[in-house]
């Protein structure tokens, strides 16, 4: 596992007044998988084409296999998808006859321009021999590759906004160029050194979240987790200044994230003021942990409040992964995820 900060680049912030990724600079990333699995649909379903040997309509896409995303990396936008594409037609002959074909498109990628699609239309097995199948192969492959195109042209409008974020002084910056052939690597970004932003004075909109987790252990052995040093410093893989007392303060990974334990109870709870250093000056996100003793087993549940907008889904991964699931696998105390 990455060690926590180095690892997931939607952690690293820049100077924002909501946190979020400001000048553009980081990778920020949006997944469109689900949007695209549903406009691929819209787009395929009921495609018609004639001729004078009847009509051919797409009838049914039973197979979407991909994923696709959106990257924004230094203000330039990098789209990224991959699509394996099974779709069903049938066709009525001028005399009312039923005959039942599929669509197979292998490869709809951002490396491959549209015209280079395979589109693969053939008859279904005992079907008899129709000119329908020709009418599929020329007009119908015709219209499903301009409705991949179109799908194409919609991910890189409809789904871009909020992309390109506005500069630290306000202003938007223009997207760069964006780039298509690339695919996402796992780039490994350590914790900002960068100056905690000023305060600008600005009223900051803010939101909560709760998660909840079951581990393997005692309450006082988890406790003792978030409080000692030596174990913080364990399950996080760097150096940690921790002091586990009400009104001790603590810094993780050079400062990057830091905070204020200002309410203990041994073995059940513990209360903190929390923030990444990247987060407006002296904005801080309450941290309550409650435990609760199940037998063999420490039933952990989260509440934090006051996280900026923009925030809850990086902080919420982040929490996930570089608490809950490094202490699990540093310290054994893994259990079944909610």
């Amino acid at each position: 596992m990455a060690k926590w900060g180095e690892g997931d680049p939607r952690w690293i912030v820049e100077e924002r007044a909501d946190a979020t990724n400001v000048n553009n600079w980081h990778w920020t990333e949006r997944d469109v998988t689900g949007w695209s699995t549903d406009k691929l649909k819209e787009l395929l379903l009921g495609l018609r084409v004639e001729g004078p040997e009847g009509s051919c309509e797409v009838t049914d896409v039973p197979k979407l296999d991909g994923e696709a995303s959106i990257n924004n990396r230094k203000g330039k936008l990098i789209y990224f998808y991959e699509w394996n594409v099974k779709a069903t037609w049938t066709g009525t002959s001028k005399t009312g006859i039923k005959y039942k074909g599929n669509i197979d498109v292998p490869n709809l990628s951002d490396e491959n321009d549209m015209d280079d699609l395979d589109i693969s239309v053939v008859l279904c097995k005992d079907e008899p021999n129709t000119p329908l199948t020709e009418l599929m192969r020329k007009e119908g492959a015709k219209k499903v590759r301009a409705a991949l195109g179109s799908y194409v042209g919609h991910l890189k409008s409809e789904f871009t906004q909020g992309m390109i974020l506005p500069t630290a002084n306000g202003a938007a910056s223009k997207p760069q160029p964006s780039q298509t052939k690339v695919k996402v690597d796992k780039t490994q970004i350590g914790p900002s050194s960068s100056a905690p932003p000023s305060s600008t004075g600005v009223k900051i909109s803010t939101c909560k979240f709760s998660l909840k987790e079951t581990f393997l252990t005692s309450p006082d052995e988890l406790y003792r987790t978030f409080i000692n040093q030596n174990m913080v410093q364990a399950f996080t893989h760097a150096a940690a200044v921790v002091d586990g007392e009400k009104g001790g303060k603590f810094q993780l990974l050079e400062g990057s994230v830091n905070g204020e334990f200002t309410e203990l109870v041994p073995d059940e709870k513990i209360v903190m003021k929390w923030r990444f250093k990247t987060w407006p000056c002296e904005h801080y996100a309450t941290i309550t942990l409650n435990m609760k003793d199940r037998g063999n087993e420490t039933e952990l549940k989260l509440e934090c409040k006051d996280v900026p907008t923009g925030e809850e889904d990086r902080t919420k991964e982040g929490w996930k992964r570089y608490y809950f699931e490094a202490i699990k696998q540093t310290f054994g105390f893994g259990a079944r995820l909610y």
